[in-house]
């Protein structure tokens, strides 16, 4: 396959899984050998990472309705770069980016949008093609006019990172022979850690780690006092030390109300640790309860209770959640599978739009 040039552009939050996930993609392409830039918001982290692989970066502002600088800014970097693929990731970033016309000047290329949420249309009016991560997001599009040759669904990838062993449970003051708990995310309401802890209730003599940063930090750390369990949780942070605290744990919880993938599913698999995880829209599309995870409703306490009770008393039902989840990851998430999807698609794309002026596109 030819070598493309693909501007990625990101809006996105300081931390979260679809911002981990767009700095992964970024790095996966560019490392399998195409010509990647990347416009996005200036948060530090994200910025060094690119950067430091070689990655050329565009900070832009990204901002509300009034931003009137950021889409001049990302036409004069499209003119100067010349891409043959823009990818934008959610909608803001989707509703800056204008359609190739080929008035202004500017060698042909494609709007990809990738959509890993259930996306207003009207935000997408620039988009040629579409990737989302789940089935059922794809089928949202499709349910609402977008032609089924026009959007496929690529699954998020992740890696089994070797530990680098430097994460000891005394950093974090727990004790190394406690059953661990291990939930990771941002701090929302969405991820549903609240219930996590309430379930902890009902879970003697073990410790919770619950990595990520968020608008419910405090919420939950009053909670946690309320429920008198301050001795057994820990807030680590957001951490990008994954594999060290997958180590660490003995079993991985995904609590979520809403979750449209669900990345932490396939990052235990790929770690094998057991994994627990509730009937979020996401992960209920590809688990299977009692081979790769045990799967407890939305806001169950004691459901969540008697699955995580019922793990720690188990070893072999451990060893096989942990073996066929590791199995799982390798037959569909893994980085080469996913590359390989992104790259057929975006050939496919442009070898049936040859023009890249009128290509398909939902209406508004």
């Amino acid at each position: 396959m030819a070598r493309l040039k693909i501007l990625q552009c990101m809006a996105g939050a300081v931390y979260g899984g679809a911002e981990t996930a767009f700095v992964e993609m970024c790095l996966a392409l560019h490392e399998a050998g195409q010509h990647i830039e990347v416009a996005t918001r200036p948060h530090a982290t994200r910025v060094s990472r690119l950067e430091q692989s070689g990655i050329r970066v565009h900070p832009l502002r990204f901002g509300g309705a009034i931003d009137l600088h950021t889409p001049l800014r990302l036409r004069r970097i499209i003119t100067d770069f010349q891409p043959d693929i823009v990818q934008t990731w959610m909608s803001r970033a989707a509703r800056k980016v204008s359609r190739w016309n080929p008035r202004k000047g500017i060698s042909p290329y494609l709007v990809i949008s990738r959509l890993g949420g259930y996306y207003k249309l009207k935000n997408f009016t620039s988009t040629d093609y579409f990737i989302t991560n789940t089935g059922d997001i794809r089928r949202f599009l499709t349910d609402q006019g977008v032609a089924e040759n026009c959007v496929t669904h690529i699954d998020n990838f992740t890696e089994a990172d070797a530990p680098a062993g430097a994460l000891k449970r005394s950093e974090l003051d727990t004790p190394e022979d406690a059953p661990l708990l291990l939930a990771l995310g941002r701090l929302h309401t969405s991820k549903a850690f609240d219930t996590l802890l309430r379930a902890l209730q009902d879970v003697p003599g073990t410790w919770l780690w619950i990595a990520g940063e968020g608008p419910e930090r405090n919420v939950l750390h009053r909670l946690t006092a309320e429920l008198g369990l301050l001795e057994r949780v820990r807030f680590p942070g957001w951490r990008d030390d994954r594999a060290d605290l997958f180590q660490a744990a003995d079993v991985c919880v995904v609590p979520s109300r809403q979750e449209p993938f669900g990345n932490v599913v396939i990052q235990a698999w790929a770690h094998r640790i057991p994994l627990i995880t509730s009937t979020a829209k996401g992960p209920v599309q590809y688990v299977r309860d009692g081979e790769d995870s045990l799967v407890v409703g939305v806001d169950d306490v004691k459901g969540f209770s008697k699955a995580i009770n019922r793990l720690l008393a188990d070893r072999k039902l451990q060893a096989k959640l942990v073996e066929q989840g590791f199995r799982r990851y390798t037959q569909g998430f893994t980085r080469e599978q996913c590359v390989a999807n992104y790259l057929h698609f975006y050939h496919q794309c442009l070898a049936r739009t040859s023009h890249r002026a009128t290509g398909p596109s939902p209406d508004p």
